[in-house]
């Protein structure tokens, strides 16, 4: 069964860190954009960040820039979401995302089509 699947969410003090990691399997994740996303309770599903398929480029929020980094290696089929400086706003339900792009452009968020179920991430003293 082709699937992403996240990991690394946890609880976290305030100015803490965590990885996140996106695993495929059952397909290969060289020719994907993934993209980084969160819901936190009561509000809208938002994009975090996104990385080309061959990791040349990428964007993120405003909210995260300077402190969170996507990264992905596609030897171990894996994309990552690095967070320091975590703050209580940060909390949320964290899912990667990803869309098979054919050619090495960029990425975008609206072209998510595969999804990982999600990883709670809770940044509380």
């Amino acid at each position: 069964q082709s699937q992403l699947v996240e990991s690394g969410g946890g609880l976290v003090q305030p100015g803490g860190s965590l990885r996140l990691s996106c695993a495929a399997s059952g397909f290969t994740l060289d020719y994907y954009a993934i993209g980084w996303f969160r819901q936190a309770p009561g509000k809208e599903r938002e994009g975090v960040s996104c990385i080309s398929r061959s990791g040349s480029r990428t964007m993120y929020a405003d909210s995260v820039k300077g402190r969170f980094t996507i990264s992905r290696d596609n030897a171990k089929n894996t994309a990552y979401l690095q967070m320091n400086s975590l703050q209580p706003d940060d909390t949320a339900v964290y899912y990667c995302a990803g869309y098979a792009a054919s050619i090495d452009w960029g990425c975008s968020y609206v072209l998510m089509n595969r999804w990982g179920k999600g990883t709670l991430v809770t940044v509380s003293s």
